[in-house]
């Protein structure tokens, strides 16, 4: 008979695991944010916008912008980095680089190749994945695969975005949101720890126009026309994109907590895609979670796409909001539609 003070506290639908792979864990993370702030006031200056309007609708004070000439590799390099340091691990231990962007350095090769580089892990296999805001938590999910099944003992993904440089600077209602920046985790498998204990994910293709860069892939190749049209930048129906964020985000995270049968007040701290004030929000309260459970750092950084929850895990771990043994609750949405959760056991 099980001693009940010895039985798990929640089901590990990853369980299988234990008999014919291994579990997965995050072992160290780390983020990236440019020097340069750009503030509400900055942007007074730039379109016509004030403090107070951005504020109010989006929680946003100031986002960080890439220095010129600063790559999404070189935030992604950095990332890592610090990342790997945490881990303790270092180049030569790393067997795959993932990165979720969708701002890469160029079409190809990947930004996954040019960090490799650039970290001097020349060992790995490297490739992009393109999940707009989701991109870190399908990245996790990617990741988890080649360490359960033993194809890997140490896995780094990668969230990084320039999203300066397919920014609308002209348009009001979609410059003010996004930010550049990177954060990093390093998947190993750690003894005597759950780790990652489920990851769900979604899309809906049918709304990808809600959400996009209309120009500049195959469908509509770069011409003088489409630069004119300001094809390149950022699209963005406002009101659908929020009604569909929160939404997606709350039956996903309820999704994923019902699979590891947990209830919200388990969770010690809900890290979700840093959009909006008003998304994060209205996802805690249809959670029913508490002020003190969200971790929120959006008036900092603005939405920083497939970095936003990446930057914000590593701002949680490094100010003791996470701590060892802690379960903890990611939710993303992004442009596709995408979306996902994952709850993980620190």
């Amino acid at each position: 008979m099980t001693d009940p003070a010895s039985a798990p506290r929640f089901r590990n639908p990853r369980a299988r695991h234990n008999f014919i792979g291994r579990t997965c864990s995050i072992t160290g993370v780390g983020a990236y944010v440019p020097e340069r702030v750009l503030t509400n006031a900055d942007l007074e200056r730039m379109v016509d916008t004030s403090d107070e309007w951005i504020t109010t609708r989006t929680g946003i004070k100031e986002r960080r912008l890439a220095a010129e000439g600063e790559a999404t590799s070189d935030m992604a390099a950095r990332a890592a980095l610090r990342a790997m340091e945490a881990a303790g691990v270092g180049p030569a231990d790393i067997d795959l680089i993932i990165v979720a962007t969708v701002t890469p350095d160029m079409l190809f090769p990947s930004t996954a190749c040019l960090v490799q580089e650039k970290i001097g892990a020349r060992r790995a296999a490297a490739f992009d994945l393109e999940a707009a805001c989701s991109g870190f938590i399908y990245g996790l999910e990617v990741g988890q695969q080649f360490i359960t099944s033993r194809t890997y003992d140490t896995v780094l993904v990668i969230g990084a975005e320039k999203l300066s440089a397919i920014v609308d600077w002209q348009d009001r209602n979609t410059c003010v949101l996004f930010g550049d920046g990177a954060g990093a985790a390093v998947l190993q498998n750690r003894e005597g720890s759950h780790g990652l204990l489920t990851v769900c994910m979604g899309a809906d293709g049918a709304k990808g126009s809600v959400l996009c860069v209309p120009a500049g892939g195959s469908a509509r190749p770069p011409t003088p026309q489409s630069v004119d049209q300001r094809l390149h930048y950022i699209r963005m129906d406002g009101k659908e994109t929020f009604k569909n964020a929160v939404q997606a985000m709350h039956a996903a995270a309820r999704e994923a907590l019902q699979r590891c049968e947990l209830e919200i007040a388990q969770i010690r701290c809900i890290i979700p895609h840093q959009a909006n004030r008003r998304i994060i929000d209205a996802v805690g309260d249809r959670l029913g979670a508490t002020e003190d459970q969200v971790f929120v750092n959006v008036e900092k950084y603005g939405n920083t796409s497939a970095a936003s929850v990446a930057i914000a895990l590593d701002e949680a771990v490094s100010t003791g909001r996470i701590r060892r043994g802690d379960l903890v609750l990611l939710v993303v949405f992004g442009g596709g539609f995408t979306w996902g959760a994952a709850v993980i056991e620190w």
